[in-house]
């Protein structure tokens, strides 16, 4: 008898995977592509989108002819602020635009002056000023730069919706890839900047989240998702895991700190330092901070590996030292060795004096003090003054470096402290909204892989 089973397609700027869900939300498969970026129109580095629909068109047509699967459904969870235009037959216009694109000031400028000037208009749309990141301005660009090619353009949908887009011919959106930084959503008022009708902009009319469509893959009845914003999806299965308010911290090269629980209008100084709210699935403002983490410790591990003449993995085997902590913190008191925070936004200090250590775990004691302060103060950026926050989840690659999760965990004594082994927490999200869409389908809590962080 064939396995029941969901696929997740989950859409990285780098990887992109295939995973295939039983109807426990197990993970039973996993497919990993990589595929060599190309050049758009103007010679900029842009995603292959041709082969990433030809990936998906075969994959789930192998997947609903498969004599050991029975695909029930199918769901898509992507990176955000990336834009596709239809025109008049449904067809592509264009290639699929890197939203690390460079955007002219006066595009950016041109929309915050008719709208109360850029801190209000970043306000109303919980989007700080991020040039093509806020992929609104994305589709001025567009009418702007390309005005032959805006002519031609029927319907606008985000990058997740496309991709869904390709097996169900239905073209919609939704809350959580609307509200990732776009531009585009008041938050106000929770519909659309009124800038869009203005610009004679139309986007679909969002749908819920669960909204699945009935489609035949292969001869196959098959339901396939709307699709998810990644970090939204990524949300999803710690709802799942109790009824405590909570927090998320996904740590890479990126620290992402995720509060669905926090209410609070972001003010200007808060959008300074790179905070901005994402939608998620219930609809709700999820208030946000980032902080380039793993690019900083990364780069200042290699400065002092060189420095010290030893590997660059040597880190890895760093322990947490106690009396190591309690010589270097009065040491230092609020001296920065490593990291410069004298702007909004800290970087790493290009020359640090290494001469003060006596050694590598010296210094590297020193430097995940300093991230971890960086950290901390990312989290205390989405904490309401009203503080009802009973948990914080650690997830990604530092959610495994006991110096770091030890140093944050101390900073939050009132607060449990959870590292969590999901190892691929957004597919699982988008299993999960899918899993509970589905005729009869289950309400599985999978284990989301939980241990306590005591300190």
């Amino acid at each position: 008898m064939k396995e029941e089973v969901i696929a997740i397609y989950d859409i990285g700027k780098t990887n992109k995977k295939l995973l295939l869900f039983d109807m426990d939300l197990n993970q039973i498969s996993e497919e990993e592509v990589i595929f060599d970026e190309i050049r758009d129109d103007d010679g900029f580095e842009c995603d292959d989108i041709e082969k990433i629909e030809s990936w998906i068109r075969k994959s789930s047509s192998d997947l609903a002819r498969s004599e050991k699967y029975n695909l029930r459904a199918v769901n898509f969870a992507t990176y955000g602020a990336t834009l596709v235009y239809l025109d008049a037959h449904g067809r592509r216009l264009t290639p699929l635009y890197n939203y690390l694109k460079p955007l002219d000031d006066e595009i950016s400028e041109y929309l915050y002056s008719r709208y109360g000037g850029r801190d209000e208009f970043s306000r109303q749309t919980a989007s700080p000023a991020l040039g093509m990141l806020n992929s609104g301005l994305q589709v001025l660009w567009l009418k702007f730069k390309k005005p032959d090619v805006f002519a031609r353009v029927r319907k606008i949908l985000h990058f997740p919706q496309y991709l869904a887009y390709l097996l169900t011919g239905q073209a919609v959106s939704e809350h959580t890839s609307i509200g990732c930084h776009t531009a585009m959503w008041d938050f106000d008022n929770m519909q659309y900047h009124i800038w869009l009708a203005d610009e004679g902009i139309i986007l679909p009319q969002p749908v819920e989240v669960e909204t699945h469509t009935e489609t035949v893959i292969s001869g196959t009845k098959v339901m396939v998702g709307t699709g998810l914003h990644d970090s939204s999806a990524s949300l999803v299965p710690y709802f799942n895991a109790g009824t405590a308010r909570f927090l998320l911290v996904s740590t890479g090269t990126w620290c992402i700190n995720m509060n669905p629980f926090n209410e609070e209008i972001l003010t200007a100084e808060e959008l300074s330092r790179d905070c901005l709210c994402y939608l998620s699935i219930t609809k709700k403002p999820v208030k946000s901070s980032r902080l380039f983490l793993g690019h900083m410790h990364d780069a200042a591990v290699k400065i002092m590996s060189e420095y010290f003449k030893i590997h660059e993995n040597s880190f890895r085997l760093v322990k947490p030292d106690t009396r190591l902590l309690n010589k270097i913190i009065p040491k230092y008191e609020s001296e920065a060795i490593f990291i410069d925070t004298s702007a909004s936004v800290p970087s790493l200090i290009e020359d640090p004096e290494l001469f003060v250590f006596d050694n590598f775990i010296e210094g590297y004691h020193k430097l995940m003090i300093e991230l971890s302060d960086l950290a901390v103060q990312a989290i205390q950026l989405v904490i309401p003054e009203n503080d009802d926050i009973e948990v914080i989840y650690l997830t990604g690659g530092f959610s495994k470096n006991p110096l770091f999760i030890r140093l944050v965990a101390s900073s939050f004594p009132d607060k449990k402290v959870y590292t969590s082994e999901i190892s691929n927490a957004t597919a699982l999200g988008a299993a999960l909204i899918t899993l509970g869409s589905l005729p009869a389908g289950s309400k599985a809590s999978p284990d989301i892989g939980l241990i306590e962080v005591k300190y």
